[in-house]
């Protein structure tokens, strides 16, 4: 049991990339990715303000391979807009309100970050936000991205570790991914932590 951290109205939830096709049997699926969706379920409600990230590639996009080396632009094809891989997971929650957005549209960009080209910072501004926190898949690269990025547009940025899955290849990069987001001052904690 860590520390008890009170959400508050000035917070909001980033589910980054909680898609069909990063869970078990997806067409990039991270090892265990649906374990995440009743942990944020959970947390969801406790938030007024949540924001559901989504790759939401076109059919060409850059970082699709033929023989994919699952690395930084050689990737199966995946999250292609519109098609069921690219649909949030069944069972998340995604209530009316929450604001999704979409990532990695054109074909030419990779953007592993929820703030990437999306307008995602100037939005949670206008809604008073100054800490977020972040949980969903993978934390290796789209939420590590996501929360550094949130660190850099000046948030304070709460990582939830019992709510992130990573890809880990090659292996060893889940926990330097996590050492990367500690040195830059984001926060760790568990979903059981939050009040």
């Amino acid at each position: 049991m860590g520390d008890v951290i009170k959400v508050q109205p000035a917070d909001a939830l980033i589910v980054v990339d909680v898609q069909k096709d990063f869970c078990p049997r997806g067409a990039l699926a991270v090892e265990n990715g649906n374990a995440v969706v009743p942990v944020l379920n959970a947390l969801i409600p406790k938030f007024g303000c949540v924001v559901f990230t989504r790759d939401w590639h076109p059919a060409d996009h850059c970082s699709f391979a033929e023989a994919p080396r699952f690395e930084d632009r050689s990737w199966p094809a995946h999250c292609v807009a519109d098609t069921p891989g690219a649909a949030f997971h069944d069972d998340l929650n995604v209530p009316s309100q929450a604001l999704v957005i979409d990532k990695a549209t054109g074909p030419d960009a990779e953007a592993y970050s929820g703030f990437e080209g999306t307008g995602l910072a100037e939005r949670l501004a206008e809604r008073g936000i100054a800490r977020v926190f972040v949980g969903g898949l993978a934390t290796d690269y789209c939420v590590k991205n996501t929360a550094l990025d949130a660190v850099r547009h000046g948030f304070d940025v709460v990582l939830l570790l019992d709510a992130c899955r990573g890809i880990d290849i090659p292996p060893g990069t889940v926990d330097a991914a996590l050492a990367e987001m500690r040195q830059q001052g984001v926060l760790f904690v568990r979903a059981e932590d939050l009040r």
